[in-house]
């Protein structure tokens, strides 16, 4: 096993200008992740009102680090199931090729979605972009490893059911718990509470999203050691700090397009509902988590709007703006998928 110490890892880069690259790849994807994903965890208060943008931004920035911090410490095996899914063969000079086009991939196809407002998950282009790689260097669909690709596609549709139950059913009890209170007190009560709900979203977007980063980071540093096995490694300090940290900073640079797309255009929610469907949010990525099992955070978010928007009435959800996004994310597997392909392809004649 690598020495996974900090300044060994300095010594390493130093030496290994692949090693470098990934890095600053995998650095890359976080960042584009906390600028183009988390604002989803902080879209519903912003639309309601509960908290400005700025100081949302700022939550979510923090909570993200502390996510990632705590989750990780608690249990990593989000960031050890990611790298199943794929299948880089035993040369593993050409198994990290494949693995920077990925993450270049995934830069790429983020920020385009990202210049039309529409949310798109990481999680996908992840899983599409390591198949595609995967696919250009073993030269057929031998590189993907069909069973663990599919358990974590029905990872991401069983997340996105939870999420919607668990919005439509949490606004139901809410609203029959608050039935006799006056609407005045309760908005009051709303828009703390809904903060706090806003905070617990980001907090499991930074433990979800960062855990799937940092598999990539240890997978890479392993293939420029030639090894292609990461099993029983424990994350060092300075990696959870690092990913947290970049996360952090994208975050705090925002997403506008991204708040509005998820926040105002979906769905105009009442606080009490923006209340809903962030606690549902959080609720369903803990659970998903603690399974050990990488999700959407995009997704689990925006079917927590829908659930506590169709709780009042199904027609409150604009179904255009959520054909888009779905839209989106079915594109993301062979868009992303092609993108890695040819970043595999090109990256195998440069190095």
């Amino acid at each position: 096993m690598p020495d996974l110490s900090f300044f060994s890892i300095i010594q390493q880069i130093l030496t290994n200008p692949m090693l470098l690259v990934t890095m600053v790849l995998t650095l890359g994807v976080t960042f584009v992740n906390g600028w183009t994903d988390a604002p989803n965890a902080i879209a519903t208060s912003i639309s309601t009102r509960s908290i400005g943008v700025r100081p949302a931004i700022l939550m979510a920035a923090v909570c993200n680090l502390f996510g990632v911090l705590v989750m990780s410490a608690f249990n990593s095996s989000v960031a050890f199931t990611i790298k199943n899914v794929a299948n880089f063969g035993t040369d593993t000079h050409k198994a990290l090729i494949a693995l920077c086009a990925a993450t270049a991939a995934i830069v790429i196809w983020a920020i385009g979605a990202w210049v039309f407002g529409i949310p798109t998950s990481e999680s996908h282009a992840l899983v599409a972009g390591l198949s595609g790689a995967a696919i250009a260097l073993n030269g057929g669909i031998e590189g993907i490893n069909l069973h663990e690709w599919l358990k974590v596609l029905e990872g991401l549709i069983f997340s996105a059911v939870l999420g919607f139950v668990f919005g439509f059913l949490i606004c139901r009890v809410v609203v029959i718990i608050f039935s006799h209170i006056p609407a005045q007190k309760t908005n009051s009560f709303f828009q703390y509470a809904q903060v706090g709900a806003g905070a617990a979203m980001a907090f499991m977007h930074g433990a979800q999203d960062g855990q799937k980063f940092m598999g990539v980071m240890l997978l890479g540093i392993f293939l420029c050691n030639d090894i292609d096995q990461t099993s029983a490694v424990s994350i060092p300090f300075w990696m959870i700090l690092l990913i947290s940290l970049t996360m952090g900073v994208g975050t705090s640079i925002g997403g506008k397009k991204i708040i509005k797309s998820v926040g105002m255009d979906m769905v105009r929610l009442k606080k009490y509902q923006g209340f809903s469907s962030d606690l549902a949010a959080a609720l369903c990525l803990l659970f998903m988590t603690i399974l050990g099992m990488p999700v959407s955070t995009t997704q689990v978010k925006t079917a927590s709007v829908m659930g506590a928007g169709a709780e009042r009435r199904l027609s409150a959800v604009k179904m255009n703006v959520v054909k888009d996004m779905v839209f989106t994310w079915i594109c993301t597997f062979p868009g992303c998928g092609v993108i890695g392909y040819f970043m595999a392809k090109l990256f195998l004649r440069m190095f």
